[in-house]
């Protein structure tokens, strides 16, 4: 099977993987209760706690991060939930709190804008709740909320405040615990630039204390187990040790790089992708940036359509120039398409994926 070179695949997730992070899934099988799997997870260890600016655990679990956003909810302290939604996955965080059978407020917001302080605060001020749900970066609006303000709120109103950066780990600016998060969680295909299948999470030792108190925390997403566990370098269950050998080349060439250097490219990456924008609608495209200029983020961008042209034609345009985007996603499907501009991708190798996105756009006129 041949694959193309790196540097076509800009879809918001999964993101494209290097050669070297793909093949380093090919070393072969070790006990998982051994000396040499502990020595793997002391290097993914320090490499996370990196990523994460934390000193804390990183937890690593085999599953999508839904799984430990479910995890989050159930290890919460007991009591109603707060749940600021300004797109789809910031509901799904709802629904998943919803599902686990908790008592959830919805604060809703307009897609592609994130939630005004203030309102968030006469929420959190009008009835206690025991935990806030909130996503860092709305993979489906390009969206980047605020949480060092949000965590200093919820905290000032004794709120627990969970977490989704799923697409803002490694891409955005994230500092655990400086902003002492309670539970903050990404995912591995995102701007780790991992294969999908992982899941990294971190707990304050505040929220360890209630997860230890919740009486229905389940078994495969115990946050107390995976504490537990990672104490003695190990995981609570049978781990994906293939994509823990690609975690360890690429968090290796993350620490490399340094965090600070890739939330810098990242940045670059999205100006870029906004001055794209700009130039087009001053040639004539009318294209726009969906979320305002004061909260977007650096890791996606959701592009308005000019009228008369879909997302899906946009992405099936692109397409047929060897680029693959993504289209918009849930109410924004034919409204917006949207560029992963994250991982390990440059400038540069962006320039090229707007170019066809721009031929695609005139060829739509």
């Amino acid at each position: 099977m041949t694959h193309p070179s790196f540097g076509t695949f800009f879809l918001p997730g999964p993101t494209e993987v290097r050669a070297e992070v793909l093949a380093a899934m090919l070393q072969p099988m070790m006990p998982h209760r051994g000396a040499n799997f502990e020595a793997l997870f002391i290097r993914l260890q320090d490499g996370l706690r990196h990523v994460f600016r934390t000193t804390r655990p990183v937890y690593v679990s085999t599953s999508s991060a839904t799984g430990l956003m479910e995890a989050s909810v159930r290890c919460a302290p007991a009591g109603p939930i707060l749940s600021l939604v300004n797109g789809a996955f910031s509901e799904r965080f709802a629904a998943i709190a919803r599902g686990c059978g908790r008592e959830t407020r919805v604060l809703d917001a307009l897609l592609g804008t994130v939630h005004d302080l203030r309102d968030v605060e006469a929420a959190l001020a009008a009835r206690q709740h025991a935990a806030m749900t909130v996503v860092h970066s709305e993979t489906s609006t390009g969206a980047l909320a605020d949480i060092a303000a949000l965590a200093a709120l919820a905290h000032r109103y004794g709120t627990t405040i969970l977490v989704d950066s799923v697409t803002g780990i490694a891409g955005a600016p994230v500092e655990t615990d400086e902003w002492q998060l309670d539970f903050v969680l990404t995912g591995s295909q995102k701007a780790l630039a991992l294969p999908p299948g992982l899941a990294f999470g971190v707990a304050s030792e505040s929220f360890l204390a209630h997860a230890r108190a919740a009486p229905d925390r389940g078994l495969y997403f115990d946050i107390v187990e995976f504490e537990e566990y990672a104490q003695r370098n190990q995981t609570p269950n049978t781990p994906a040790l293939s994509l823990l050998y690609a975690a360890d080349v690429q968090l290796a060439a993350i620490r490399a790089e340094g965090i600070d250097a890739r939330w810098m490219r990242h940045a670059a990456m999205a100006q870029a992708t906004w001055d794209w924008t700009e130039r087009c609608r001053a040639n004539g495209i009318d294209i726009g940036i969906l979320a305002p200029a004061s909260a977007r983020s650096p890791t996606v961008s959701a592009i308005t359509c000019p009228p008369g042209v879909t997302g899906g034609e946009v992405v099936k345009r692109v397409a047929d120039q060897g680029f693959v985007i993504g289209g918009g996603y849930g109410a924004l499907k034919d409204r917006t398409f949207r560029i992963g501009h994250m991982g390990d991708h440059t400038v540069a190798g962006l320039a090229n994926c707007l170019a066809a996105c721009e031929t695609a756009l005139h060829a739509g006129r």
